[in-house]
C-alpha cells in the first residue's frame, strides 16, 4: 500500500475520493469515513510550498517515505496528511472531509455535536472526531491502528476540482478534489475562482 503513494499527489488526490479511513479501537468498535473532499501539495512545482513557515518544517515532514502519515498543525489544529512521492520528495495529499460509515456513537463521544454532518465535514474536525492524537505521526497508512482501504470510487461526473482552501502562494492551482453535492465537505473557501481566472486568458 505504501508504494501506491509514490507518484504524483495531484492525479492520486483524485483517485483517492471514496477510499476509506479506518480506525479500528481497542473495544471493538471501528471508526471509518469515506474520504469526500481532498487536496494535493507538491513541492517541486507547488508555490505553497515555499511560502512563509510551509517550507522549512511542512516541506521536511512531507519528504518522509511514500505512504506515511503526518500531522500538520495549522491554527493550533492538527491536519492529517499522507506523503507522496519517494522519499526526500516533498509532497503529500491532505485530507480535508470524511463521510462517516461506522463509529459514529465513538466519533460523537471525541466530538460531540448536534448535526451529524458537523462531525468529519473540515480537516480539523475529522481529526478530532477520530481521535487522531500525534501517536500516528510517522506510521505508515497501511498500519493496524489507523489505514486508508480502497472503497467505491467516485465516477468523474461526481467530481468537483477547485482551488485549494487557505493559502495564497498556489491559488490558481485545480489542486482540491471533492464529491460533488456531499453534505459532508468543508465550508473552507477556495482561495481563488478558477472560473473567473479562466475567463481573463
Amino acid at each position: 500500500m505504501p508504494a501506491h503513494f509514490d507518484t504524483d499527489p495531484v492525479p492520486l488526490a483524485r483517485r483517492m475520493l471514496g477510499s476509506v479511513l479506518v480506525r479500528p479501537l481497542p473495544d471493538g468498535r471501528v471508526m471509518a469515513g469515506r474520504v469526500v473532499e481532498i487536496e494535493a501539495y507538491d513541492c517541486p512545482r507547488d508555490p505553497s510550498c515555499l511560502a512563509g513557515r510551509f517550507h522549512a518544517v511542512k516541506s521536511q515532514e512531507l519528504a518522509a517515505a511514500p505512504g506515511t502519515l503526518v500531522f500538520w498543525v495549522a491554527y493550533r489544529h492538527p491536519l492529517l496528511q499522507v506523503t507522496c512521492r519517494p522519499e526526500g520528495v516533498a509532497a503529500g495529499l491532505l485530507i480535508r472531509a470524511l463521510e462517516p460509515l461506522s463509529g459514529i456513537d465513538a466519533m460523537l463521544e471525541n466530538r460531540p455535536v448536534v448535526r451529524e454532518w458537523e462531525l468529519t465535514s473540515g480537516p480539523a474536525k475529522l481529526v478530532q472526531a477520530m481521535g487522531l492524537a500525534p501517536q500516528f505521526r510517522g506510521a505508515a497508512v497501511n498500519g493496524t491502528g489507523l489505514y486508508l482501504a480502497p472503497g467505491m470510487a467516485v465516477p468523474d461526473e461526481r467530481v468537483s476540482v477547485t482551488a485549494r482552501v487557505g493559502i495564497q502562494a498556489g491559488r490558481t492551482l485545480p489542486w482540491r478534489f471533492y464529491e460533488t453535492g456531499s453534505r459532508w465537505i468543508s465550508s473552507g473557501k477556495p482561495s481563488m475562482d478558477l472560473a473567473t481566472l479562466k475567463g481573463l486568458d
